[in-house]
């Protein structure tokens, strides 16, 4: 008897990632779905209301997740667009609730799309991180988001003016995020005080991406934004305009 072995391809980490992607984007969508159907089936007004409550924060959930997605490899992506993107849902879904005001500014910049993807992942932690453990005492809470690009390097730049406690300086996410910023060629810059902290992540931009900006602009000229935008959840219908 003759035996015939086949031998299946191995997935490869971009398949594995929209393999997961795909599952997280169902699982939320059989959640908001199942929270939905007992909001309509409920007699309490406030049962019903509170429910509708927990959806809306879903649908901001898979907001951030959408996001999230990493850009098609094949071509570079527009990292300030993405970036905005990011930072705005971000801002419905956790920092509006807390009274942050967060504002975003960009240079015109391209980046590979994995870079882009992990640039945002580095900048999505870093918001996070504020949400979570930033205490602003009596001052009013604010986030800055800058997008820099300096010759052929690019510098990111999260910074807010609240305090954090000692115990969670470095923390695992911040070991994430110093993995991130390694694997882009870069490294991350830290300072935390009473009165604020930043973040700044320094990377150089590859042969690709400085063959694009020569392409599109002899001097890669600031995006025509005149002062940080602020973003705020009100501007849903458009959220990245600028």
């Amino acid at each position: 008897m003759t035996k015939h072995i086949v031998q299946l391809p191995t997935p490869d980490g971009s398949l594995l990632l929209r393999e997961l992607n795909h599952r997280i984007k169902n699982e939320l969508a059989s959640a908001i779905y199942a929270v939905s159907a007992k909001a309509v089936q409920s007699d309490s007004v406030a049962v019903k209301a509170a429910l509708l409550d927990v959806v809306d924060l879903l649908h901001q959930c898979a907001d951030v997740h959408r996001a999230l997605r990493m850009p098609d490899q094949g071509r570079l992506a527009d990292a300030a667009r993405y970036l905005q993107q990011l930072c705005f849902s971000i801002t419905k879904y956790r920092l509006d609730r807390l009274a942050i005001r967060v504002l975003f500014s960009a240079d015109d910049l391209r980046l590979e799309g994995e870079r882009c993807w992990k640039l945002g992942l580095i900048v999505s932690e870093l918001l996070t991180n504020v949400a979570r453990h930033a205490q602003f005492d009596a001052r009013h809470p604010e986030l800055r988001v800058e997008l820099m690009v300096a010759g052929s390097v690019v510098k990111c730049r999260v910074s807010d003016n609240g305090s954090a406690p000692e115990s969670i300086r470095r923390g695992r996410g911040l070991a994430i995020i110093g993995e991130l910023a390694s694997s882009l060629g870069g490294r991350v810059h830290t300072s935390c005080a009473a009165d604020g902290s930043f973040f700044l992540i320094t990377f150089p931009l590859t042969e690709a991406e400085q063959r694009a900006a020569g392409a599109t602009h002899v001097v890669l000229k600031r995006r025509k934004m005149r002062r940080p935008q602020r973003l705020q959840a009100s501007r849903a219908e458009d959220p990245v305009a600028g």
